[in-house]
Order: C-alpha cells, then sequence, then structure tokens
C-alpha cells in the first residue's frame, strides 16, 4: 500500500493531541488576550510576555459566507475555475471568547445557521507541485 506523504501548511496552526485536532494560540500574560495564530508580542497592549496555548477544537459559528469563485494570490487552489466548487467560509467564536476566520466543511446555506455548534476537522487542502498532500483546518458542524 502506497501512503500519501502529507505535510501541514504551516506549523504551529495545529496540532492533533490524542487524536483530536486542536488549534494552536498564545495568550498575552498580561492581559490575558488570546491570539491566533500564536504571536511572539501582544497586539492588545504593550507586553512580550506571550505563552503558547490550546485554543481547542469546537466553538459557535458567529458569522460565515458560501465563497463561489476561485481565490486569488497567494492563496491556493488546485481547481480551475472550471472545476471550481463553492466553499463555506465562516467565523467560529472559541470558548475563549477568540473569533477565528476558517474553512467551513459545509457550503450549503440552509444547512448552517450563526450560532450552530461547531468542530474542528484536519482535512487535505491542496497537492504541492512534489505531490505532497497538504493539510489545513476547517470547521464543521458539530454532530
Amino acid at each position: 500500500m502506497n501512503k500519501k506523504r502529507q505535510r501541514k501548511i504551516a506549523e504551529n496552526l495545529f496540532s492533533e493531541l490524542h487524536q483530536t485536532p486542536v488549534l494552536l494560540g498564545s495568550l498575552c500574560g498580561a492581559c490575558d488576550e488570546h491570539f491566533f495564530p500564536r504571536q511572539d508580542a501582544c497586539a492588545k497592549c504593550p507586553s512580550e510576555d506571550m505563552q503558547d496555548v490550546v485554543l481547542g477544537s469546537s466553538g459557535q459559528l458567529w458569522s460565515w459566507t458560501v465563497q463561489h469563485f476561485p481565490p486569488k494570490p497567494p492563496f491556493r487552489s488546485n481547481a480551475s475555475a472550471e472545476k471550481f466548487e463553492a466553499y463555506g467560509v465562516g467565523y467560529i467564536e472559541l470558548p475563549c471568547g477568540l473569533k477565528v476566520e476558517s474553512r467551513l466543511l459545509e457550503n450549503n446555506p440552509e444547512n448552517l445557521s450563526i450560532g450552530d455548534s461547531m468542530e474542528l476537522k484536519i482535512v487535505p487542502f491542496f497537492t504541492d507541485e512534489d505531490g505532497c498532500e497538504v493539510l489545513s483546518f476547517a470547521f464543521q458542524r458539530a454532530s
């Protein structure tokens, strides 16, 4: 069996702890503000007292839309304009109050409502020039 090579779209965005995917971020030790992706200095106050934290794997759908056209560079899409499939994009409010922009695994407006419970998934995003499957994160309605 030939296992496909995989890599993350970027390091320190997400991890799979105990087989459960989680988003990774940072917390300011001075003002308790959370950030995603992680930051070396606080954007709210002048502190550099930043701690790496697990932001979790679930939240609530705060706002969303459906994108009906391929993203423009520098964002990636392996699909041509003719083969492109619309996808959902939304803001997920995490338990800490931080809102994270994310691709959604649902693109039918009838299946999404503000306030829906959402869960994090790690999904293939595109295949790079070397044939490596690049993984990213997305949210779907919690089951």
